[in-house]
């Protein structure tokens, strides 16, 4: 066997420490939660107990912690359901070429590279100045649907380039409406795709802080919530805050992988049943 090359344990190395500057502050906020009812913010750790999760639970005497989950989740359900809709007509728009297609490609990738406060501030001004409430279900919702749809767009783009129309064509030979071919023909095979952009509407609108900051009014979304409690909270409950939020996140990406196992899964089946059937 060749001895492998310097460059190899040189990448090796970079590659741990790039693992451990990505996942270590999450993973010592999750160690540090679970300190003792005498515990801080650092270590060395005081106990362990579940003291801090289950004061998450108790009347809070700062910040309004369920309630601005209850809106982040709200919010970023209302999100990726516009996102996913709106990506897939985009998707099917720009199949073809039309007037102004190029500079409203460009307007929508445009707000991608636009620094988010700015967007924030912007949203934010035309929404007070047209006289309309600041509010987190309105000016939040446009201002975080700059952020999501661009992704979702991109996503349909490279969706749709590498679709095979021979499959809608057949549908149309034997006598399906528009409507039925997307429906039963275009939607089932981009749903693995649709899921994708639904994962990816509501994780960036349930994250989203600088494009939050300035249009979602009295109320606080999750994380302008988070980022108050760190300027008045001194104690381990932050962490096991942080600790929950995670684990929820890793939840909802664990269900939409599975939904796209079982669709998947589906798919091969129906194709083996089918294939049986031809013998």
């Amino acid at each position: 066997m060749e001895p492998r090359p310097k460059s190899f344990y040189a990448l090796t190395a970079f590659f741990v420490l790039f693992l451990i500057f990505l996942y270590g502050p999450t993973v010592t906020i999750g160690i540090l939660s679970f300190q003792g009812p005498g515990g801080g913010l650092t270590f060395p750790m005081r106990g362990v107990s579940l003291h801090w999760f289950r004061d998450l639970f108790e009347q809070q005497a700062v910040g309004d912690i369920w309630g601005s989950f209850s809106r982040s989740l709200v919010l970023g359900l209302m999100v990726m359901v516009t996102t996913v809709v709106v990506s897939v007509m985009g998707g099917l728009a720009f199949r073809k070429r039309f007037a102004g297609s190029t500079v409203l490609f460009y307007l929508i990738i445009t707000s991608l590279v636009i620094p988010s406060i700015l967007i924030s501030l912007g949203v934010g001004l035309i929404w007070s100045q047209s006289g309309l409430p600041v509010h987190w279900s309105s000016s939040g919702f446009g201002a975080q649907l700059t952020w999501t749809l661009p992704f979702g767009l991109l996503i349909m783009f490279a969706v749709f380039n590498r679709f095979d129309r021979s499959y809608e064509e057949a549908a149309r030979d034997l006598g399906a409406s528009p409507w039925q071919v997307i429906r039963h023909v275009v939607l089932p095979i981009i749903a693995p795709s649709l899921i994708g952009v639904a994962l990816f509407g509501f994780t960036l609108s349930y994250d989203e802080f600088a494009r939050t900051l300035l249009t979602s009014g009295s109320y606080n979304t999750l994380p302008l919530e988070i980022f108050g409690m760190t300027t008045n909270v001194t104690t381990p409950v932050l962490f096991a805050l942080g600790t929950l939020t995670t684990v929820f996140s890793l939840l909802v990406i664990g269900v939409f992988l599975l939904v796209v196992w079982l669709l998947n899964h589906r798919r091969a089946r129906q194709g083996s049943d089918a294939g049986k059937g031809m013998i």
